[in-house]
């Protein structure tokens, strides 16, 4: 079983989190949304495992810039083209330990995914 980090290099929180793996010896392998853009058949999985309301985030200056027409209505067929074009605009971290899908980073929360690690 794989474990592969999805964000951004220069993100703070998906620093910590790299960071907090390497630490823990936890064999990951790090994608960065920017360099090697995502697929639309993994983005329709995401979506429907973790929701719209979590996986976009509308907090980010991403959303903000974008029109409302393209905030209305978001659902799953419209976020997909959204998500292509701006990756920015996924909540990240995500972590997918091979078996389930984790957004953001708290290290009390890796720690119990991880504890067979830090034995």
């Amino acid at each position: 079983m794989s474990t592969t980090l999805y964000g951004i290099k220069n993100c703070d929180t998906v620093r910590t989190a790299r960071r907090w793996l390497e630490t823990h010896n936890v064999d990951f392998t790090f994608h960065d949304v920017r360099e090697t853009p995502l697929t639309a058949p993994q983005l329709q999985a995401w979506l429907q495992d973790l929701g719209v309301e979590a996986l976009v985030n509308k907090r980010s200056t991403t959303w903000k810039q974008l029109s409302p027409a393209q905030r209305e209505g978001l659902c799953i067929d419209t976020a997909i083209p959204l998500l292509l074009e701006h990756p920015t605009l996924m909540k990240r971290p995500l972590l997918d330990t091979g078996s389930a899908l984790h957004l953001g980073f708290k290290a009390d929360h890796y720690q119990s995914l991880f504890t067979h690690h830090t034995l």
